[in-house]
């Protein structure tokens, strides 16, 4: 997709920095709502981890607090499909989160506590009930958790068509436009200034992924973000063994729109501290105390900076390593998959905060800057609703969901942490 007109506007009511899922939803919603939006992307549209993900557009296992944002977001994920032109391949055939043993369910139990009080419909399984709903489930599988309406997409699709859309409605979104500075004065935001000039603006969203704290930076804002790399690869079609979303130790897996399987290690991720990096290490000491056995630290094979062109796409490649561990766990551990053809692998950089929920506020002191980021590879499934969240926040109307646990100041005003699930 190229940029929606040639060159960039002189205003507009709204910027919004990104296009991946949390930028153009946001933009989706203050469309509809009448408001002028222009969504400057330094690359291509849902270019990194939008495009990337594992495809869930799950309920169960979420934060607390993101969960009543998420059951809005399937009813708008829903909205938003029947008036895209195309398959966007959304479906809700359910997630499964399989246990090898009492241990491992007992693990559900913290989120067990707090969802059926928000009428979330998520059951335990037992053998003979995950054997009904999964025939030929491998026998290692003794047990379940179980949440039937939750949906998946296919990420490659799904913001692309929102997009255009967006293009179609007269949004403005402007590709290979990297914004290299939020303008600001007597603490007000006045605009951005990006690679190809200045657009005056009396709001800015900061969307930016993985980029998001060196932007912040240069207004003087800290956030803690460290970038993660996860791998997939994508099978054949493949017989049905089950038609959603279905994650075990070691192996998790998705149904795709072309009757294959997208497939990930669930257990292994690795990070990619640049030097700009290090000085959050010490933010995220709690989360790598609980998650150090799925974490690996590498040289970082790609540079995330505050040079916003010279990389305007990050495309990890993901190792030969990664894609046999994949291999050997689906023989393993999901045999009907097992002679299957791997046809492509993929690595997208997950932009994770300390405590693995995102930032939804106004970037205080600064009036009129908002931030949408941060989401820890959980962003898809939860996009829509956090774009009309912020879509709310941006035009001052009222909200129903309590923020507090999203807010910014978390990590400067001497807050004790609550770490979400885990990455």
């Amino acid at each position: 997709m190229t940029a929606t007109a040639p060159k960039i506007p002189e205003t507009s009511d709204v910027v919004i920095v990104g296009a991946g899922i949390a930028g153009i939803t946001a933009a989706w919603f203050l469309n509809k709502a009448g408001v002028a939006v222009t969504v400057c992307e330094k690359g291509s549209i849902a270019g990194e981890q939008s495009s990337r993900n594992w495809g869930w557009i799950r309920q169960q296992g979420r934060d607390r607090s993101e969960l009543p944002i998420v059951m809005e977001s399937m009813r708008l994920w829903q909205e938003i499909a029947d008036e895209l032109d195309g398959d966007i391949g959304y479906r809700r055939e359910g997630s499964l989160y399989l246990c090898e043993n009492d241990a491992e369910m007992a693990n559900h139990d913290r989120f067990m506590a707090f969802a059926p009080a928000y009428g979330l419909d998520t059951a335990r399984l037992n053998r003979k009930q995950l054997e009904s709903l999964m025939p030929g489930c491998p026998s290692r599988w003794q047990s379940a958790l179980y949440t039937p309406d939750d949906g998946r997409a296919e990420p490659s699709l799904a913001v692309p068509a929102m997009a255009r859309t967006l293009v179609g409605r007269g949004v403005r979104i402007i590709e290979n436009c990297a914004v290299q500075q939020i303008l600001a004065q007597n603490q007000r935001v006045t605009g951005v200034l990006s690679e190809h000039g200045e657009i005056r603006a009396s709001s800015v969203l900061c969307a930016g992924g993985a980029w998001s704290t060196f932007l912040l930076k240069s207004c003087g804002i800290r956030l803690p973000q460290l970038t993660v790399k996860a791998s997939v690869v994508r099978t054949a079609p493949a017989p049905l063994l089950f038609n959603g979303n279905a994650s075990g130790s070691k192996v998790s897996f998705r149904r795709r729109l072309d009757g294959g399987y997208s497939v990930a290690s669930s257990d292994y991720l690795e990070i990619f501290p640049s030097l700009a990096h290090l000085q959050f290490m010490p933010d995220f000491l709690p989360l790598m105390k609980t998650s150090w056995r799925k974490f690996r630290f590498r040289i970082p094979e790609l540079t995330v900076d505050g040079n916003f062109t010279r990389q305007r796409t990050l495309n990890p490649i993901p190792s030969a390593k990664t894609i046999a561990r994949i291999k050997s766990r689906l023989a393993d551990r999901v045999p009907a998959l097992a002679g299957i053809e791997l046809v492509e692998a993929w690595s997208g950089m997950i932009d994770a905060l300390p405590d693995v929920v995102p930032v939804l506020d106004q970037a205080a002191p600064i009036d009129g800057l908002w931030i949408s980021t941060g989401f820890s590879g959980h962003g898809f499934g939860i996009g829509p609703g956090a774009g009309k969240l912020m879509a709310n926040l941006i035009q001052g109307n009222e909200v129903d969901y309590n923020l507090s646990r999203f807010r910014l100041a978390r990590f400067s005003d001497g807050s004790k942490l609550e770490l979400g699930p885990s990455i």
